[in-house]
């Protein structure tokens, strides 16, 4: 028997082929090879075409099977896909526009607003957020800004119910994804009212939600058939790729850390109770393993200019076709803090952290005579590197410890500048695990449809293959983040 698991990224489409007995990997394959594009037709905006996904998913699947030559048993898919997304379909299961995602920053002042008119002690307290920047606020400028398209809204969804649906022709979401779009209340363990009603919304918009490991569905024959998969096969599984990831690592319970650098920067830690950062630098959303009557809520520090920035230095210095371990290389030859000069990487829109400022990336102290390739991509690496550490300090004020952390195998802390650099300030240990997106959301379907009695045993025997101590020179590494911070808090000024 085995289990299939998707990861939808804004970058790439990964999955993963996994055997359920054993837990074994059989394949991994991704698409496209380059990253995606992401349509910016004004600043602050980021649009994808979720029929673009779907046709990623498509040649993903023709890919991974390629690579597997004997007969399988698929019973059970799991999806994880990027987070905060808006996609609005018709009656018809059409899409009516590009999807709104993640790192589009059109909507902050409706959520800023939508925060005072609501209350910010009731929003903190319910919603564990201010609306912020989220599917909610984005959803409430398609209404103002395009009533036609809004007219014809059947369901709105994130973009993994997109892609579920997509496969069963079924629509739904989970309690998770109404809380990433700032749907959920907290106190009543419902949908908000206070946000329907603010923003004028009908609740028929919202599909019905399910828990994140249920029976979502089944794949149907045209879908079947455009995957290569039998039809017939239980989604059993969907969730935003921050929660996916933190489970994927096995962090579940209160007191554990998960961390990835892709596109994105992302610390999530897991509590027990609804917590909140008065200032929603940092947002609480309902993990995977949520429950009314346990609950278990992730908070999930967020910085959009992450590896998006590390991949357009490479870019921009006319390194395309070198590997990111012949960038590590060149950095590692200069000193830690890069000879005074630093990178601010939010050049990916608005920043939570920053308090929705959108201050752009801004390399400081920058020497001609004295800096070269080498410390333009030390500079990167410690550049978001500090920028963890600066959030990560709003979460140990909210009485979260960062003593250890978990990550995944296939993102910036495969650099061991970047990791050193994150353990030395913060004096945490940090434990690579072999695992990914996918198969996480393969071991998760796993639990839908009975391989595992629970997500304890669908994820206890994680491989550690590396580990980062901090270094024994710590002064120099926070020399150069207290260097960084000044730089930032200039910046801010």
């Amino acid at each position: 028997m085995y289990l299939l698991g998707y990861d939808i990224g804004s970058s790439s489409v990964k999955a993963a082929l996994i055997h359920a007995k054993t837990g074994n990997t059989l394949a991994i394959a991704s698409f496209p090879k380059h990253e995606l594009p992401i349509d910016a037709p004004t600043i602050g905006w980021a649009e994808q075409d979720p029929e673009m996904w779907w046709e990623c998913v498509q040649k993903v699947t023709a890919k991974l099977l390629a690579k597997v030559d004997q007969p399988m048993t698929i019973q059970g898919i799991g999806i994880s896909y990027q987070m905060h997304g808006l996609v609005m379909v018709d009656e018809n299961q059409r899409s009516i526009r590009p999807a709104i995602i993640w790192c589009d920053s059109r909507a902050v002042k409706i959520g800023e607003e939508a925060f005072e008119a609501i209350g910010p002690d009731n929003c903190l307290s319910s919603l564990l957020n201010s609306p912020g920047n989220f599917t909610a606020s984005k959803l409430k400028w398609v209404k103002e800004n395009e009533p036609t398209l809004y007219a014809q809204i059947y369901k709105i969804m994130l973009p993994g119910d997109f892609i579920a649906m997509k496969m069963t022709g079924q629509i739904s979401t989970t309690i998770t994804g109404l809380s990433e779009g700032i749907f959920w209340d907290f106190k009543k363990n419902s949908i908000s009212t206070d946000i329907l009603n603010h923003f004028g919304f009908d609740s028929g918009l919202l599909p019905p939600h399910y828990p994140s490991i249920a029976n979502h569905g089944v794949l149907n024959a045209e879908s079947a058939q455009l995957l290569g998969l039998n039809s017939g096969i239980q989604i059993g599984y969907k969730a935003g790729d921050q929660p996916n990831n933190a489970m994927a690592l096995g962090v579940l319970n209160p007191g554990e850390i998960a961390a990835t650098g892709g596109t994105s920067g992302v610390v999530y830690g897991v509590v027990d109770q609804p917590i909140f950062d008065p200032l929603s630098r940092v947002n609480s959303f309902a993990h995977i393993n949520h429950q009314a009557n346990d609950p278990k809520i992730g908070v999930l520090l967020c910085i959009n200019g992450a590896g998006i920035q590390y991949s357009w230095l490479r870019k921009m210095i006319g390194e395309i076709n070198t590997d990111y371990n012949q960038l590590e290389l060149m950095a590692s030859k200069v000193a830690v803090g890069a000879n005074g000069l630093t990178m601010l990487p939010f050049g990916n829109g608005t920043e939570r952290i920053l308090e929705n400022q959108n201050l752009g990336a801004h390399w400081m102290n920058l020497q001609f005579n004295t800096h070269g390739k080498g410390h333009l991509i030390r500079a990167a690496l410690e550049g978001i590197a500090f920028s963890f550490v600066y959030g990560i300090e709003i979460m140990k004020a909210m009485g979260i410890d960062v003593s250890l952390m978990k990550v995944g195998n296939d993102n910036l802390f495969q650099s061991s500048i970047f990791s050193t650099t994150i353990a030395s300030i913060l004096d945490c240990k940090i434990e690579m695990v072999e695992t990914n997106g996918a198969i996480g959301a393969a071991r998760a379907a796993g639990v839908a449809i009975g391989c595992y009695e629970n997500e304890q045993e669908a994820f206890s025997k994680l491989e550690i293959i590396r580990t980062y101590q901090a270094d024994t020179d710590t002064l120099a590494y926070q020399k150069a983040y207290e260097v960084w911070k000044n730089d930032l808090e200039k910046l801010k000024a």
